[in-house]
């Protein structure tokens, strides 16, 4: 007598199967990139060694991104985008304008002090003259949210008779990220010449605190 087996069970039984996730894959690849950019510069990364790190391959990478190229201004698009996503959250124009300043001056600071990544990155494509971020339209775009933001804080500010009239936001802007960012790009040669340690938590506070004021006396009538 042959017995024939019972399959119901393993039909009615749950199957296991490996979803494909676009959105995961395509942030995992970011995520490692970015990496590897930071570390190796875009003439220096490999596309290869993005790849080794989260199990996949160069195949898959260009079926996503197109390029090397390609991937790193979407790199450079994602972390200008993290930036600007959080301060547009932090609604500004909603803020008395002084707090609304010194928000976006602590912001700032604690950013670029916390994203060391983000200010490499911005340095690399320096030394390509932005050739990459003329690529994309989106930075662009991104970019100029915060300008409208600060300008209508700056207008607002005018209108109480705190901050004086003709202020460009633009100028803020850069009176801003100049200090936060010199103080990341420049730490381990100004640190070492003038023998200060920019990572005690001391002289971070200092340094924060001495932004924020000298921006707000700028802005005073």
């Amino acid at each position: 007598m042959t017995l024939t087996p019972d399959l119901s069970a393993v039909s009615d039984a749950p199957r296991k199967s490996r979803k494909n996730n676009p959105e995961k894959t395509r942030e995992n690849i970011l995520q490692e990139a970015i990496v590897e950019f930071v570390q190796q510069g875009l003439s220096g990364a490999r596309v290869d060694a993005i790849a080794e790190r989260i199990h996949t391959s160069k195949r898959m990478i260009y079926y996503y991104f197109g390029s090397k190229e390609q991937l790193y201004v979407e790199v450079l698009e994602k972390l200008y985008g993290d930036i600007r996503n959080t301060e547009s959250r932090m609604n500004l124009t909603a803020l008395e304008p002084r707090e609304a300043i010194s928000r976006l001056v602590e912001f700032t600071f604690d950013h670029h002090d916390r994203n060391v990544d983000f200010v490499r990155i911005v340095c690399i494509e320096n030394i390509h003259n932005a050739e990459y971020v003329k690529r994309s339209d989106s930075i662009k775009a991104m970019n100029s949210n915060i300008l409208d933001a600060l300008g209508t804080t700056l207008r607002r500010g005018a209108e109480m008779g705190l901050f004086r009239e003709g202020l460009e936001p633009l100028d803020v802007h850069l009176l801003i990220n100049s200090f936060c960012f010199y103080r990341v790009s420049n730490r381990h040669t100004f640190s070492e010449i003038f023998q200060i340690e920019l990572s005690d938590e001391a002289v971070k506070q200092r340094h924060r605190q001495m932004i924020c004021e000298s921006v707000l006396r700028y802005l005073q009538t």
